[in-house]
């Protein structure tokens, strides 16, 4: 998709030479990337300390149930 952005061409310099990218398009589809992958991973932290667990659950039981609902898939659902 074409678009037409005024960019900073001093900051783009600079990013293309931090960023080693043989392109202008290239630098900042990454500059985009870095952009939504950090902000993806701050929404993620934020989580932290606001989700309940339970206390008693046995993730070994459930590992057992997962395997051996595996094991019946393959034996032909015995």
């Amino acid at each position: 998709m074409a678009t037409n952005l005024h960019i900073d061409t001093d900051l783009l310099k600079k990013a293309v030479k931090l960023g080693g990218g043989k392109t202008k398009r290239e630098t900042v589809n990454d500059a985009l990337a870095e952009f939504v992958r950090k902000r993806e991973v701050e929404g993620l932290i934020a989580l932290f300390g606001t989700i309940d667990y339970d206390p008693t659950y046995d993730y070994k039981e459930q590992r057992k149930f997962s395997t051996l609902k595996a094991r019946r898939k393959t034996e032909g659902g015995k």
